[in-house]
């Protein structure tokens, strides 16, 4: 189970920094930092507001990323998909800077 902690969490740092986003898009520190998306317990982003075009396509672009490497760590530790998505979420939402949006039982807040 540490291995799985560990390989998590070196997935979503990278994830979180090189998400080849094209240099006029918007990054994802600045979405974070502008409240328009935030972490969620499934282990994937979501738009806080809906979010225009630029946040929905930055959403899919990290959450496809994710998704694929989430599936790597399952198949590479013999575990479930749904294991790996909800020990990332809980690192995501551990790690999200505070005054940062993390969706909770309620919905979106403020970290």
């Amino acid at each position: 189970m540490a291995r799985i902690r560990m390989t998590v969490g070196a997935v979503l740092v990278a994830l979180c920094v090189g998400t080849g986003i094209s240099a006029w898009a918007l990054s994802l520190e600045e979405a974070k930092a502008k409240g328009q998306v935030g972490e969620k317990a499934s282990g994937y982003l979501g738009a806080v507001t809906g979010g225009n075009a630029d946040v929905q396509a930055l959403v899919s672009d990290i959450n496809q990323k994710r998704k694929q490497a989430y599936e790597e760590i399952a198949r590479r530790n013999g575990t479930s998909l749904n294991s790996v998505e909800t020990l990332a979420g809980e690192k995501a939402i551990q790690n999200t800077k505070p005054g940062n949006m993390v969706e909770g039982p309620g919905g979106w807040v403020k970290k």
